[in-house]
């Protein structure tokens, strides 16, 4: 048998009437180390953080086949764009006109105003590209790149829900 250690330190016999003999489970389990006396840490403070840096690298290739490669940086931040502005000019002119989106493009009369916006849009999101500038690198506090991509791939859905709604109901969402 084991000797317990009372709280003076001083070793005391165990008894057999109060005192199970140990099993090999409860032998084998170390026991936790002793809480730390208060107003004392157990260890020291651990040391501050390195800076953090980016993931990402400030400047990348600025090669045409790279930019508007499939996996590129230009592809869905130019599309996710474009379906921003898209979904709100759609709803907005369906709720001041009241047509629905098929209605919108059969009658073309925005065809000038869509190329003039997904022109601009594209050129404005191209040239930081073609200059090597990332959009993460000039992202910071709550309108990130990511933010952004959401956004674009949200906006993306919401074009085809709408599109798909009107198909199913016949008639504008508003």
């Amino acid at each position: 048998m084991s000797r317990v250690w009372s709280g003076f330190c001083h070793p005391r016999a165990p008894s057999a009437a109060t005192e199970p003999t140990p099993s090999p489970r409860t032998t084998a389990t170390p026991r936790p180390p002793p809480p730390a006396p208060r107003g004392r840490s157990p260890s020291p403070a651990p040391p501050p953080a390195p800076p953090r840096t980016p993931p990402w690298p400030a400047v990348v290739s600025t090669k045409f086949s790279d930019v508007l490669a499939f996996g590129g940086p230009a592809p869905e931040r130019i599309n996710g764009r474009l379906a921003m502005v898209g979904f709100v000019a759609a709803l907005g002119v369906e709720l001041a006109r009241g047509t629905g989106l098929a209605a919108q493009v059969a009658e073309g009369a925005g065809l000038p105003w869509f190329v003039a916006t997904a022109s601009v849009l594209s050129l404005a999101s191209l040239v930081p590209l073609f200059k090597g500038v990332t959009p993460e690198s000039r992202s910071a506090g709550l309108m990130t790149s990511d933010a952004e991509m959401w956004n674009g791939r949200f906006a993306m859905l919401g074009l085809v829900a709408l599109a798909f709604t009107e198909f199913v109901t016949g008639g504008p969402l508003v």
